[in-house]
Formats: C-alpha cells, structure tokens, sequence
C-alpha cells in the first residue's frame, strides 16, 4: 500500500455515516474525512488505531477507493457550495438538507416554504422509526421511498438519514435518487469539516 492514498466511496459513506450508533467499522471509516485531504495507509491505519490488513478488507467490500495521489477536500464554506453539491443527488436536481430537529438547511430546486414543509416530515419520519425501534422494529430506521405510481418504478421521494458527529441529518431527495455519486463524499466531508456549525442539539 505505499504511496497509496484512500478516500470513502459513496458506499462507504452510507456504511459510515448512516447509522445514528457507530460501530468499530463505521467509526474506522470516518477517521478518512477528519482532515483537509485524503490519508496514506499507515497515517490512516494509526489514526483508526487498526492494522493495514484491515484497509484491505474495507477496500474488498467497496467501501474506500485507493488513489495514485492524495486529493485536497473541500475548499469552500459549506453554505457556499452546499446547494450545488446536493441538486448533483437527484436526477431532477432537487433536493433538500434537513436536520433531525426538522430545520432547512440546504435546498437545491424548492422554494423555501415547499423545502420547510419536507424538512419538518424528515423530523416526524425519524420520530416514527425511534419509536418503532423501541417496539423491536428496526424496519423503519433505514431508508423511505414515496410512489406516485403503482408499479413502484421510480420513486417520487426519497428520504435518506444520515449522522455526524452525534447530528442527524435527513437528504430528501425528488425523482430518481443519485447516491452513487462523488457528490456525496464531498458533502459528507464537507459537514464533518464544519465541525459543529451545522449541529443541531437533541
């Protein structure tokens, strides 16, 4: 692995960041967007406090990507390239970064009040799935599609959570969802080099 850099895959983020409890795996995987620019095995390796043949085995899985040279994260204030990064997740360009708390906190292609509304559902939705968790139904915890149609072909919604730091967050996503795309490594790392300025207290 020398002179190898890595960087999450868009599968890797969703094993990293999509459950609101880390495990050993997920946790091990976000050490990767805890600096400005993508990390070596060994400095990756000591910081997740594993050996390198566990890079392997995340690699084998699809949930890192190696590269030739290290690649530099985003640059720019994240309300600045918020917008742009989320419309690349929805075929139709339309999406919105909610909270758990129900707050807006990006949007791409809906007008403020449309964009309120659907974030406030994502918070009602995420309250739904505790609940049922409590009762011994994880089913509800994952992910939430909605069908105009009834040949369930191509979903009108999508409802995607996702954690950092202990800060939930909801993608809801218009038309065909587009998740596996650079675009949401880059908001992922964007988010996590932000630090608590988007966090939302529970």
């Amino acid at each position: 692995m020398n002179n190898a850099w890595f960087t999450l895959t868009p599968a890797g983020v969703l094993r990293a960041f999509g459950h609101s409890k880390m495990d050993d795996v997920a946790q091990g995987l976000q050490v990767l967007l805890t600096q400005d620019r993508t990390l070596d095995a060994p400095t990756w390796s000591k910081k997740g406090g594993f050996s390198e043949t566990v890079i392997e085995d995340y690699e084998k899985q699809g949930w890192v990507q190696r590269l030739q040279r290290p690649l530099q994260g985003p640059d720019a204030k994240l309300d600045d390239f918020l917008q742009h990064v989320i419309a690349s997740l929805s075929s139709e360009r339309r999406v919105v970064l909610a909270s758990d708390g129900g707050f807006c906190l990006g949007r791409s292609g809906f007008e403020q009040e449309d964009a309120d509304v659907m974030s406030a559902a994502a918070a009602d939705f995420g309250e739904f799935a505790v609940r049922q968790a409590r009762r011994g139904w994880h089913g509800a915890s994952s992910y939430i599609s909605f069908h105009a149609d009834p040949e369930f072909l191509l979903p009108s919604y999508s409802f995607v959570p996702f954690w950092v730091d202990d800060a939930g967050y909801w993608l809801i996503i218009a038309g065909e969802p587009l998740l596996n795309s650079p675009a949401l490594v880059e908001l992922l790392w964007g988010i996590k080099e932000a630090g608590t300025r988007f966090a939302i207290s529970g």
